[in-house]
């Protein structure tokens, strides 16, 4: 059975079901159920389907054919249409922002495979938000992956974080310019974390944004790997898990040194220098930042200047402890000038300076000015040059006094005690001690006593020595100083010169309280 249907419009579809075959042909002819008509017309669109485009103005379309009509009105899109549309709109919109940003003199080369905003206003909001903070057009062409970072979605919330914590607002944009990634990170995952970690090291609260500021890529680096490797370490060789917190306020940079390459090379080569591991210990809690001198290119050299002008192997690790800064500074240009200014001015041969440097490494980086100052005023007080010379080599510390102070000793040993000047340069160490706390109360303890002695014998020594020393029937001699024992422990002959605090500590103790002190 066949239906046709005939009307006079500008195109047909026919339907085909097996046998059964319907078309609705809408053409300018009326119905007609002809099954002749329809035989024909079927014949005639088979020739029509294998011809490639069709001149028939009221067959425009084949069957299930998805060529272009020439009557657009009756076109469908593809399913590819919406997406080429959108491409075509993004390209456009990328060639407007970059326009935008090489007027601003930005480089937009880095942001070829960074997703950039659909519009120019909300890239012109990214610029100046970060202008705003502080950053200029070259920061910006620094980092330019920065500008592929929200302003809502990621800049307020880190930014409104590390203020939190305690980076000051105005530093912000300083910040930020030191670590431009911290813009993309995740306050959740990624920033507290590093924050609650240094919190757990003792890293006091109120200094938390000290140490970002000083070292913020803290804020990239995974807990588990570099940071926590640091101070296990650091706490296996002896420093004290108390002192890891002062440590990282000081010098934070240690966290991201690696243990194998960096930290233990140092340590070991402090060790083989016959410093105690322990006194190492102790160097590096009151000066981490010695962890950051290059073992190759600074501190081997400097150990070997210090050789080359005479320090003694043995002396080495007494001078290392006492001055750990010594392994960092420029030294033989500091050393050369030093030696030849002590030879020209205060009249202290080569000789006589590597002993100098020996009893007092720091005075390679004391100001020539100052240590003309107490020099000026001994010679004033009628003491020769030469004496003047001798008492600086027996006590390197008088080139480092205040004036002031050594006036008032000195007028009270002239005055009240009316001794010789030959005492003086006998035991120019005087001067190092405090007249109010020291000098005067035991002074006149020994007066009331009627007890007379060196100045040696009653200011060299503990408060519990010295009472020994009042209730005691003879004048016992005194040994003078320190010793260092290299791959031994510390020998005190003169154990007196020590505080009453002191004695109760160990050896190495107080190898650290006497020389390794800030």
């Amino acid at each position: 059975m066949s239906v046709v249907f005939r009307r006079k419009t500008k195109a047909s579809i026919i339907f085909l079901h097996r046998s059964t075959c319907t078309a609705f042909f809408i053409g300018h002819a009326s119905v007609s159920p002809s099954k002749d008509s329809f035989v024909n017309f079927l014949n005639q669109w088979k020739q029509q389907s294998r011809m490639p485009k069709t001149s028939n103005p009221l067959v425009s379309t084949r069957f299930f054919s998805t060529q272009t009509s020439k009557f657009p009105e009756y076109e469908m899109p593809s399913i590819t249409w919406g997406a080429i549309q959108r491409q075509k709109e993004k390209l456009v919109s990328r060639v407007i922002i970059c326009d935008y940003l090489k007027s601003l003199g930005i480089i937009p080369d880095e942001l070829e495979h960074l997703e950039l905003p659909s519009t120019i206003e909300v890239m012109k909001e990214r610029v100046e938000f970060l202008q705003k903070l502080g950053l200029t057009i070259d920061d910006i062409n620094e980092y330019p992956l920065m500008l592929g970072y929200s302003v809502r979605k990621n800049m307020i919330p880190v930014l409104g974080y590390l203020e939190k914590i305690g980076v000051p607002s105005s530093k912000l944009g300083e910040f930020v310019k030191n670590f431009p990634q911290v813009l993309n990170a995740s306050v959740v995952v990624e920033l507290v974390p590093v924050v609650k970690f240094l919190r757990g090291l003792d890293v006091e609260k109120q200094d938390i944004g000290y140490v970002l500021q000083k070292y913020p890529e803290l804020l990239g680096f995974k807990l588990e790997g570099t940071m926590s490797t640091s101070v296990a370490y650091l706490v296996s060789i002896g420093v004290s898990p108390r002192d890891i917190g002062p440590m990282i306020t000081q010098y934070p940079y240690f966290l991201g040194m690696r243990v194998g390459t960096v930290i233990k090379p140092i340590v070991d080569y402090l060790v083989s220098l016959r410093i105690p591991k322990k006194i190492v210990a102790r160097m590096l809690e009151k000066r981490p930042y010695i962890l950051g001198y290059d073992l190759q290119e600074t501190m081997k050299p400097n150990v070997d200047c210090l050789i080359s002008f005479g320090v003694r192997r043995e002396a080495l690790a007494s001078v290392i402890a006492q001055y750990p800064p010594i392994l960092g500074l420029p030294l033989k240009a500091k050393l050369s000038s030093q030696q030849y200014f002590f030879n020209l001015k205060l009249k202290i041969n080569p000789e006589g300076f590597v002993c100098v440097m020996e009893k007092m490494p720091e005075i390679v980086s004391l100001n020539q000015n100052m240590i003309l100052k107490p020099i000026k005023f001994l010679c004033d007080r009628g003491i020769p040059a030469v004496d003047v010379a001798k008492m600086v080599v027996k006590c390197p510390q008088l080139v480092s006094l205040r004036v002031e102070l050594m006036k008032n000793s000195y007028y009270f040993f002239k005055s009240e005690m009316k001794r010789p000047l030959q005492e003086l340069l006998e035991f120019p160490e005087y001067f190092t001690y405090s007249l109010e706390s020291r000098i005067k109360p035991r002074y006149q303890r020994l007066s009331s006593k009627g007890i007379k002695c060196s100045l040696a014998w009653f200011l060299n020594c503990s408060d519990q020595k010295f009472e020994e020393r009042l209730e005691a029937d003879c004048i016992e001699t005194v040994s003078m100083g320190p010793s260092f024992c290299m791959g031994g422990k510390l020998e005190l002959p003169g154990i007196e010169i020590l505080s009453d605090e002191e004695e109760d500590e160990s050896d190495d103790e107080i190898l650290y309280r006497r020389t390794v002190s800030l």
